[in-house]
């Protein structure tokens, strides 16, 4: 005989199912938790310590304020009973108000206390959290910033991961100092009935279990949107930045980019009404219940304190905790609910910085050559990025002496900026080598080797910050020495430009910014030249070092080219060849490979694509 699957059997057996992952998101939770109590300590112990105590003495004083509550009445009942008069009463009753205030004072000088050690710890841990993000992101490889699931995982750890860290102390030590409270409540109760305590603490059960759902469904929202939301942010920068502004307006893209953020908000905006309302009548619904319960022990009460078992000071006391009880166990659920939550928000930023580089450092590394002896060599060197089945570049062999300049040349896309990644080690290769003086590149410490290269890349970066800084973050430890970024600032023609600013090197540059200069693409490539100068190295690494100047100012470059890189290995890419032919070895790159070497005169005499490229871009000048 077949068994017939009832509607609450099914849900049972998904609960059942569902039973290990959710006492491992539990266990997740509860890790985070402790995690982020040990991340807002080490972000100011003071403060952290000062919520603490000021925790322990607020969960004492409700209790103290509902007892002296009870005396009051008390006295001022026996009192009138006694006849003993308005003075006699009052004197009676002012040590008792006496204390009365006193705890008020303490209540609101303590509340006031732990409001400012939360302000300190807020601002804190902003900063912790902000700059151990940075600086993971910082550690990182250069892969993960070409992967999208990357940047979903930054937005995740970022989106308020210092307001959640705080919040779990917050409600932590609300928690903490609520069941305190309510332990020396439920001492005075059991004076009256412990019955009271347990249909108080039952009725407010299921609202925790509820808000518990909805919390869970809500990280899981908020978590699956963040391709989406990242698309928001960045519609909303293309919107707003100066960089764009130009094409937007030409292009008439402002209504049609607004229309896409606006239907991306709205799309948002429902799906949180929707757990928003599911969430407000559960709290509703389960919330009638507590408050019907809170009646029950009212009407029980009066009941005893009207037959005469306790006292109008006794009736006014469990009255006062009973109600005070419900809120506190409201309050002590709800501190659980949102401890869950925040906990499970806090595992985006511990999953980030969980993130490990792929390059790993060498144990032992060997020491950087103080001088390059013998040079760079690539072997037998092949590389495929991360995703992708192809190979950018396939067998790449080639050597480059100390003193040498050698230029890459070949169609977009051939790998000439692959291959300069490889030798700054932004990537390892995938297959074979690539060595300094006969070491691999890998068996040195990562921080040196990149020491000992300058490197300006074609989209090279605009800082909106002084041409001085512009310039001396070639060599970060030497910003202050002004001489050498003057120097570096004649040797890529950057300084009549930077001399003719109100406040020469000191001006900043770009719009974003007060009293900010915008400068020419040209000027900007001077000033990233000026940066590759400023560098103490040996191998100098220039990708279209000249693509924004104009013929003029890329002769005076190149006339200068040996001048500047006198006693340094330089690798020049340029589409240029006016620029290449002044190389001593040329290197043409097709489809990952090598497919020509020599000189300009070997090349134009060989007649490969070098020699077709070249005749070309001559004729377009004719």
């Amino acid at each position: 005989m077949d068994t017939v699957q009832t509607p609450d059997h099914n849900r049972l057996a998904a609960y059942v199912k569902s039973l290990p992952g959710r006492i491992e998101k539990l266990r997740d939770s509860l890790l985070n938790i402790r995690r982020a109590f040990r991340l807002v300590y080490e972000a100011h112990p003071a403060s952290a310590f000062a919520m603490a105590a000021c925790s322990l003495v607020g969960a004492f004083i409700p209790a103290g304020q509902a007892w002296v509550g009870k005396l009051i009445v008390d006295t001022v009942v026996n009192a009138i009973d006694t006849q003993i008069g308005a003075q006699a009463g009052l004197r009676a009753v002012l040590p008792l108000l006496g204390m009365e205030f006193g705890l008020f004072f303490l209540q609101s000088a303590n509340t006031q206390a732990r409001d400012f050690a939360e302000h300190i710890l807020h601002s804190r841990i902003n900063l912790t959290i902000n700059s151990r993000i940075i600086r993971k992101a910082l550690e990182l490889d250069l892969t993960h910033f070409e992967n999208a699931e990357y940047y979903d995982k930054l937005q995740n750890a970022r989106r308020e991961a210092d307001y959640r860290s705080l919040q779990i102390v917050n409600r932590g030590f609300y928690l903490g100092q609520n069941v305190v409270t309510l332990i020396s409540f439920g001492a005075i109760l059991l004076r009256f009935s412990p019955w009271l305590a347990v249909l108080l603490f039952a009725a407010t059960l299921p609202a925790f279990i509820a808000q518990s759902k909805f919390a869970e469904l809500n990280f899981r929202v908020l978590s699956w949107r963040a391709p989406e939301s990242r698309m928001l942010q960045y519609l909303e920068y293309l919107l707003t930045d100066y960089q764009a502004v130009k094409e937007v307006k030409l292009f008439g893209l402002g209504e049609p980019l607004l229309g896409r953020y606006a239907n991306l908000f709205w799309k948002f905006l429902r799906e949180d009404q929707v757990i928003a309302r599911r969430r407000s009548l559960a709290s509703l619904g389960w919330g009638l219940l507590a408050t019907l319960s809170y009646y029950a022990a009212y009407a029980w009460i009066v009941w005893r304190a009207v037959g005469g078992n306790i006292t109008l000071g006794d009736m006014t006391l469990y009255l006062g905790i009973s109600r005070a009880s419900q809120g506190m166990f409201e309050t002590v659920f709800y501190s659980l609910s949102s401890l869950y939550e925040n906990g499970l928000f806090m595992s985006n930023l511990f999953t980030f910085l969980a993130l490990e580089p792929k390059m790993r450092p060498p144990a032992n590394p060997h020491p950087t050559p103080a001088h390059i002896q013998e040079g760079i060599e690539f072997r037998n060197v092949s590389f495929k990025y991360e995703g992708s089945d192809d190979f950018a570049l396939r067998d790449v062999n080639l050597k480059i002496v100390p003193g040498e300049k050698v230029a890459l040349v070949g169609p977009n896309g051939a790998g000439k900026t692959t291959l300069i990644k490889l030798l700054t080690r932004l990537y390892d290769p995938t297959e074979g080598q690539v060595l300094l003086d006969g070491v691999d590149l890998r068996d040195y410490d990562l921080n040196d080797l990149r020491r000992r290269i300058g490197v300006i890349f074609q989209d090279f970066v605009h800082y909106y910050l002084s041409a001085s800084e512009n310039i001396g973050f070639g060599q970060i430890e030497e910003l202050d020495d002004q001489e050498r970024i003057v120097r570096s600032a004649k040797k890529s023609g950057a300084h009549p430009i930077i001399a003719a600013m109100p406040e020469e090197y000191q001006t900043v540059l770009g719009r974003w910014f007060s009293r900010g200069r915008d400068i020419s693409g040209g000027a900007w490539q001077k000033i990233a030249l000026a940066r590759a100068f400023m560098r103490d190295c040996e191998v100098l690494v220039l990708d279209e070092p000249t693509a924004a100047l104009d013929a003029e100012n890329e002769l005076r470059v190149f006339q200068q080219f040996r001048e500047l890189t006198e006693d340094k290995m330089a690798v020049l890419i340029s589409h240029r060849f006016s620029t290449v032919r002044m190389a001593d070895r040329i290197f043409v790159i097709e489809e990952g490979r090598i497919s020509e070497e020599g000189s300009h005169a070997d090349l134009l005499a060989l007649g490969g694509t070098y020699a077709h490229l070249f005749t070309l871009q001559a004729e377009s000048y004719r």
